[in-house]
């Protein structure tokens, strides 16, 4: 992958990265889904059904855009999921300057999807880990469950805005 940005002095990756694993010509889906998902689909089709979005509910002061958290993503889709038998895990994995942050959808039959995003690491730090795994999970949990969120933030993992810029 070409890397052309620099923000604080790194070269920044200008596409989204993919795990290792990750490839586009698998020769089976067993990277990211059981061998059937037929209940599960039922199930989050009838979860998706009762899910309103989440709410903004927090500030980014940089930007000064408002954004729903994590929080209000979780609150906006566990107790639908939960009453069709669906729940969610997420996992973290450090890979080099990023964190790969894993959603996995769960159905009481056994079933499961799954999903991954390579999350740009901005800073060495616990910080700089959290925000990159919280946005993470924020993204993984709303595309996975399909949680309409306002969000026009993206203050540690975009860059700047340019002086002038509205």
């Amino acid at each position: 992958m070409e890397e052309k940005n620099t923000l604080n002095g790194e070269s920044t990756p200008t596409a989204i990265e993919y795990h290792t694993s990750y490839s586009t010509n698998k020769e089976s889906d067993s990277d990211w889904k059981s061998g059937s998902i037929d209940e599960l689909a039922k199930a989050l089709a009838k979860a998706q059904s009762e899910i309103k979005g989440a709410a903004t509910n927090a500030k980014n002061s940089f930007f000064k855009s408002g954004y729903a958290d994590l929080h209000a993503v979780i609150d906006a889709c566990m107790p639908h999921l939960n009453k069709h038998g669906l729940s969610v895990v997420q996992g973290n994995v450090p890979i080099e300057k990023h964190i790969m942050v894993t959603t996995t959808l769960l159905h009481e039959s056994g079933q499961w999807i799954r999903s991954e995003i390579k999350m740009p690491l901005k800073e060495p730090t616990a910080h700089g880990v959290g925000s990159a795994c919280t946005y993470g999970r924020r993204y993984g949990l709303s595309a996975m469950v399909g949680v309409a969120q306002f969000d026009d933030d993206g203050n540690e993992n975009s860059p700047q805005k340019q002086k002038g810029d509205k």
